[in-house]
C-alpha cells in the first residue's frame, strides 16, 4: 500500500490513490486484504493489483462487499492471474485493466470438508451450496455487466480466459506493456 507522504503542514496527504495488492490465496490472506481495504477512506479511490488463484467463496464475497459498502472507486489491475474467488473483487472494480499476459479462470464453485461431518449436516450443506452457487454466478455476471449466459459458458466446464479475450468481451481495458516500456524514463527498461 502506498504510504502518505508528509507535507509542510501537520497533515499527511497521500500521493494519489492508495495501492492494495491481492496476491496469493485470498483465504490465507483474508485479514490482511480486509485491513488494506479498510485503510482506504470511504468513497475514495484506490488501485487493486491482483495476482491470485482464488480462495474461499465467502472471502471473495466479503472483499466485494467491503468495496461496495464503502463506496470505494477501485481500479482493478490483473497483473498475473485472477482466478476463481479472485474474480469477485475484480468484478466490484469500476475500472478493470488487464495485460496480454493476464489470465482469468472461470469455473464452478468447489467445496470440500476436511472435517468429519454427520450425514444430515452434509445434506444441508449440499442444499445450501447448490443455492449459493447459482446466486453467486448471477451476482458475478451482474457485477461484470455481462450476460449470464456468457458467464455460464465460461464457467462450465471451466475456462481460462486471456486478458485480450476479457477485454474484447468489453469487461476490461487492455494495457499495452510495450507502449509502457516506450514511455519509461531512460535507464528503466
Amino acid at each position: 500500500m502506498k504510504r502518505p507522504a508528509p507535507n509542510a503542514s501537520d497533515e499527511e496527504t497521500p500521493e494519489g490513490p492508495l495501492e492494495v495488492a491481492l496476491i496469493g490465496d485470498l483465504t490465507e490472506h483474508e485479514s490482511d486484504c480486509c485491513d488494506k481495504l479498510l485503510g482506504v477512506a470511504p468513497g475514495s479511490e484506490c488501485i487493486l493489483y491482483i495476482n491470485s488463484p482464488g480462495g474461499s467463496a465467502y472471502t471473495a464475497i466479503s472483499l466485494m462487499t467491503l468495496i461496495r459498502l464503502r463506496g470505494l472507486r477501485v481500479t482493478g489491475i490483473v497483473v498475473g492471474e485472477c482466478s476463481s474467488a479472485a474474480l469477485w473483487p475484480l468484478a466490484a472494480c469500476g475500472r478493470r485493466l488487464v495485460t496480454q499476459y493476464s489470465v482469468l479462470l472461470f469455473h464452478p464453485m468447489k467445496w470440500q470438508s476436511d472435517e468429519h461431518v454427520q450425514f444430515d449436516e452434509a445434506t444441508e450443506w449440499a442444499r445450501h451450496f447448490g443455492r449459493l452457487e447459482k446466486e453467486m454466478d448471477r451476482l458475478l455476471a451482474a457485477e461484470f455487466g455481462m450476460p449470464y449466459e456468457q458467464l455460464a459458458a465460461w464457467m462450465r466446464p471451466g475456462r481460462y480466459v486471456t486478458g485480450p479475450e476479457f477485454a474484447q468481451a468489453g469487461l476490461a481495458e487492455l494495457i499495452d506493456l510495450k507502449a509502457l516500456e516506450l514511455s519509461m524514463p531512460p535507464g528503466r527498461t
